[in-house]
Order: C-alpha cells, then structure tokens, then sequence
C-alpha cells in the first residue's frame, strides 16, 4: 500500500475543483498546474500550491507530460490524477507517473492502452464473449479498404476514430458517396485531437440508447458495477444530458448489462474507475460501444443516487486499498439528472463562445449540485473544452428530478460568453424527453434540420427588463446629483416621469412610466405593431435577482447591469439583452450579412471556395479548427465570392473577415492570396 499524503490534479476547470475538493476533505494536500491563461482560475486559487506548466496551447502546456511530472516532483507531489480529457487515457503517461515513483490514479497500462484503442478494445471484447456491434476494425487504413468494408457493412454506417472520444473524429455516413468526405474530416479531427488518424467503422444503429455502466475494481479481485447512467441526450455525438437510472432499464438488464461490464472490466486487469459504454437497441439487445478509462464527466448523477464519492474511492484503489464494496452493498435510491452547461451559441448551430464571463450565478436549493470551473470575473478561454459547468438535481423519482432541473437551470445564468441554457430548459421539457423515451435521434427529432432557435422575448419579461434598466439609468444620474432626495425620485412638475428604451433584439421601444411605490407601467411597442401596456411590480430586488409582479403573475429573474447601462437577463425560459439606444429603433444591418468571419479563434484548417465562385447558401465556405472540434464555416446567402481575406493553414482571431460574399457582383480583383 502506498500513502498518499500530495496529490497533483493533472487537468483545469470543474473536473479539477471536483478532485480538489475530495482530497482536502480526505486530508490529501493538492497541486495543481496551470497555463498562462488559467494562472487565476477557480482551481488554482482553491488548491494547496500551484505550478505554471507553460502557455496557452495544450500542446504547450497540459499536454506536455514531462512539464506535468516536474510540476509533481517539484512541489512534492506522491500521487497524480488525471481527471478526464489531457493525459487521462495516455498509456505512456502513466508509465511515465510510474517509473517517476508516484501512483497514478487510474489504470494501469495495459488496460488504457487496450481500451484507448477502439479497434484493438473491440477485438478483445469479441474474445471476452461482449456483444458488439458489426463493423470492421482491422489495421488496413486506407481509404480504399474502408470504402470496402463500409460496403460489406452496409449503410447508414458510423466512422470513429480508433483513439480518444468525446465524439471528435466521428462521423455518421447514411451514402456511399458521403463516405469518402467523412473519412477525409472524421481522420484530420482524430489526428489534431488524439495524434493518430485511425479510424474503425460500426453499422449505425437506428435509434439506440446510449447507456453506460460505471465499474470498479481494485486490486485484490474485486470488481463490480455501481449501476448504469442513461447518456443518449447528445448533440454531434457529445453527451448532454445524462440521468441515473436509465428509464427503461429492468431488473434483469441491468444484471446483464453489469455482468457484461464486469467481464469487460476483467478482460483487461482493471483498476479503479471505468465505465464500459453499450448501445441499447428498442428490443432490448446492447452491445459494446468503448470503454473509458478514467472518471466520467457524468459520474456525479451516480454518486448522487448510490451516495458513494467516486474521488474517494479511486484514491483509496490507487494507494493499494481493497474498495471496501460488494456488489450486494450497491443500492440505487431515487433518480438523479445532470445537465452540461456549455459556452455556446445555439442560435448559431452551437458554436462555442468566448471571453470575459459578466456573471455566473446558479441558485441555492436542496438536492442541486453544482460542479463549476468558471465564476464571475473569470474568462472563457478559446483554447479549451467550452464546457463550464454542471447542473445535477437528485430526487425521489425521474419527474421530481427533471422538474428541478427545469427550476435549477431557469434560476442559473452566464452573463458574457452565450451559453445553451435555454436550450437545455427547453429540452427539459420536450415531451419525448419527459416520457423518458429519448434515444440518441433525440434532438434530431425534436429539432428537426432548422435545429434549436431561441424564441424571441415576450412583452412582459421585455417590460420587466426596461425597469430594471430605467432603474439602474435612474440610480446612476441620482449618484452624479447633489442631494437628491429618495422622495423626489420619479417626480417631475409636469407629472410622472418617462423613459423610453428601445431593444437592439428586436426593434421594440418600451416607455417606462413610474407610478410609485415599485409600480410601473411600461408601453410595449414592437417594431411596426400596436402599444400594449403591461403592469410590473418589482416585489424583491438582491444584487442579481429580482421578482416581478406581471398582471398578478409573477417572474424571477437574474440580472446583471454593465457600466455603461447595459442590461444582461434571465428569466426561467429565456436570456436576453436590453440596451437604451436613444430612442432610435434598430434593424438588420443588410451591408454587413455577405461578410463571413471567425465565429471564434482558431485555425483554419481549409477555404474551400475560389475567387469569383457562385455559392449556394448553406454551402460549405471553409473549416476552422477551434476548441478541439472541426467547425464548417457555411454560406449564409446566395452570392459570389467577392474577396478572400484570410489564409488556410493560419490561426485566425474571433471577428476577423475570412471572405466577403458579393449577390450580383464581380469579384475585386488584385487580391494577395
């Protein structure tokens, strides 16, 4: 048995505060390291030391394994754990963590040598007697063998790149013509994220579950199952909504499903915390996905409903512990929900968002948990994971846990880099989703192609808005006034006092009139419509909330106000931004919507159109490589392409113009490309 008295935490944001937070309740001094960008991020400040590993850039810094082992040894570190992502399934790392005298907290190498490769994971599983699906997972790469098999398979059929995970390198082919393309995209994203362009090919299951068993092991023979978590809530084959237990599962799947995992656990000698993910098809059969080598992002919603701490445990496995746990001692209680939080922009085919965070606030209230990496003040960097938080509600049952969620999630908000709450409410509430009947076609489904669009704000949560932002214009002249007195507030000797605002979101001008008392009527006018009067009470008012009185109904909101009189709003359903433009109604700017620009920093890996090329809209215009994802950058007008400003095979900045698309004009001429 090994003591671990320093723990160096290999990894940032939430995961990293989530180990953090463990280790110190054990006793357990932490380290933890850091990038350039992140030297005064949440898990810095809340661990014992920290080590600078170097710039920005993964590759710069928490990739550079031989930074992280002399961060540990330099700080007196006797143990190192990975989190999830970076290092977390590098079989040559926890070599390295090995032969460097310290215990890494995770497997041992062959085990995530072995699962870490999908092709050589599903030849194993074959042998252990684990269902998997059909496919072809041979060491011939190229394309024309995999074109082969693809046609021996048969179609709609998935390409997935043999390392990593987190749905980077996969694509799903429904043609034989697609093939080609896909194997082209799906092998450049497998190499920029993992360093090798393998890939295996899988039939694609129509509409399966995706369901995964949390397993442990440790190295006195035991091995066992903690229950499974349903993930099929997913966007671009990366999970967002996972809940413990699955809503279909039965007594006697699960004992097959867990039996499965544990020989699969077996199989390769495990140790400590793994998950061994299945496909489950509507007849009940399942079969083998992959298997992740570490702790799972979703594992809170398992320690919610079993009441285990999975840090604790994988600590005490790494120091030579038995775990201390029979299968017979796992109970399940009640239904757990989690939520991820990601900074993104939905109405933008969920591009990631960046930069300064306004406000970050999530409620209090019993069975919520929060496991955040960012705060107020702090920043969301482009050069990472745009996952910044999640939500996870525990309750007696499935609905009492979706109807938290649903209540946690309309009283969170980020102000700053946009994010996909409302989007999440909305899935919340999807009738497929409250059945319980969500499989992996789930957003397909109920998206369809036009995919999620935030509806537009109705007049009375505009109306709330326009108070608060009249009330924060008002407190700001009452601070450069001399000795104005709170009863002559609103006041003025031709009667009430007025104040109009009009909102950049929609062109909608709204007069305030303060009626005294917190009463105000406002003039909701939307651009071109009739005046519709709304009664707003504003009942409480903290530094980020207020309540609302609305014609007898009320509403919650979190607020945030700039310096310059800007206003940040979110109510239960919605988030949105009001402004005072002067009394001038706002529209589209027309001369700007042929301009194409980054949405985000990065590279850009290709321009796939030429000077003077007619393009269709939706046509695909470029590739930026941002965020660990390939990103299409597509037409959003018909038109030509009148000037290529930028270069492929360069970083580009968020803003900066890549191409200028031109309806019914000539090309300029004389452009340097």
């Amino acid at each position: 048995m090994r003591n671990i008295s320093t723990l160096l935490v290999a990894n940032r944001g939430e995961i990293a505060v989530r180990v953090i937070r463990t280790a110190k309740a054990l006793g357990i001094k932490t380290v933890a390291v850091y990038s350039d960008v992140d030297a005064d991020a949440m898990h810095v400040r809340d661990a014992d030391q920290a080590v600078r590993l170097g710039p920005a850039p993964v590759g710069e810094s928490y990739l550079r394994a031989d930074l992280v082992l002399a961060a540990a040894v330099e700080a007196g570190a006797d143990a190192i754990h990975p989190g999830y992502g970076f290092l977390s399934e590098r079989a040559d790392f926890a070599d390295a963590v090995a032969a460097a005298g310290l215990v890494f907290v995770g497997p041992a190498r062959d085990a995530i040598d072995i699962m870490g490769d999908k092709a050589r994971a599903k030849r194993a599983m074959i042998a252990a007697g684990v269902p998997c699906v059909p496919g072809y997972q041979g060491e011939d790469q190229s394309d024309a063998t995999l074109i082969e098999q693809a046609q021996a398979i048969g179609y709609p059929i998935m390409v997935k790149a043999s390392a990593g995970g987190g749905g980077r390198g996969m694509r799903v082919v429904e043609q034989a013509e697609a093939l080609p393309e896909a194997i082209k995209l799906a092998r450049s994203e497998a190499e920029n994220a993992f360093g090798s362009g393998a890939l295996i090919l899988e039939r694609a299951l129509l509409s399966p579950r995706h369901v995964e068993i949390q397993v442990f092991a440790d190295a006195h023979g035991t091995v066992i199952h903690l229950g499974e978590r349903d993930c099929s809530v997913q966007r671009r084959h990366q999970k967002v909504i996972e809940e413990a237990p699955c809503p279909v599962m039965t007594s006697d799947l699960r004992v097959r499903m867990g039996q499965a995992a544990v020989e699969a656990a077996r199989a390769v000698d495990y140790r400590g915390a793994g998950t061994v993910e299945f496909l489950l098809d509507p007849s009940g059969e399942f079969y083998f996905l992959e298997m992740n080598t570490r702790l799972q992002v979703e594992h809170p919603v398992t320690e919610a409903v079993t009441g285990l701490d999975l840090v604790a445990l994988q600590l005490r496995v790494a120091a030579g512990q038995p775990l201390g746990l029979g299968q017979d001692d796992v109970r399940l209680t009640g239904h757990a929900i989690e939520v991820r939080l990601y900074a993104e922009d939905p109405d933008r085919d969920f591009l990631p968002s960046t930069g300064l965070v306004k406000l970050f606030h999530t409620p209090e209230m019993p069975n919520l948990r929060v496991d955040a990496g960012v705060e107020s003040g702090g920043e969301v960097s482009p050069y990472y994971d745009p996952m910044v938080a999640k939500i996870i509600t525990h309750g007696s049952d499935r609905e009492e846990a979706r109807r938290k969620a649903v209540q946690a999630l309309g009283e969170t908000a980020m102000f700053g880099p946009n994010t996909n709450r409302d989007f999440l409410i909305d899935a919340l509430q999807q009738p497929e989703f409250t059945r319980g009947e969500a499989t992996t076609a789930f957003i397909g489904n109920a998206y369809g192609d036009a995919g999620f669009a935030s509806p537009p704000p109705g007049a009375k949560a505009l109306a709330c808005a326009a108070v608060v932002l009249f009330r924060a214009k008002r407190a700001d002249a009452q601070m450069q006034a001399l000795d104005v007195q709170d009863e002559l507030l609103d006041w003025s000797s031709d009667g009430a006092r007025q104040s109009v605002f009009v909102t950049a979101e929609n062109g909608a001008t709204h007069t305030v009139i303060a009626q005294g008392g917190d009463r105000y009527q406002v003039l909701h006018q939307p651009a071109g419509g009739e005046v519709e009067s709304v009664s707003v009470g504003l009942l409480r008012s903290a530094q980020n909330t207020a309540v609302f009185e609305i014609d007898g109904s009320r509403l919650h909101a979190v607020i945030h106000v700039d310096a310059d009189k800007v206003l940040h709003i979110a109510t239960p359903s919605r988030t949105f931004t009001l402004w005072d433009r002067g009394g001038l109604a706002s529209g589209d700017d027309k001369g700007d919507c042929g301009r194409v620009v980054a949405p985000m920093h990065g590279k850009l890996m290709s321009i796939d159109v030429e000077l003077g090329q007619t393009v269709n809209k939706g046509q695909r215009l470029a590739v930026l490589e941002a965020m660990k994802m390939q990103h299409e950058i597509k037409a959003q007008m018909d038109g030509t392409v009148g000037e290529i400003a930028a270069r492929s095979e360069t970083q580009i900045a968020a803003g900066d113009l890549i191409m200028q698309l031109e309806p019914g004009r000539e090309p300029k001429t004389g452009t340097d490309l």
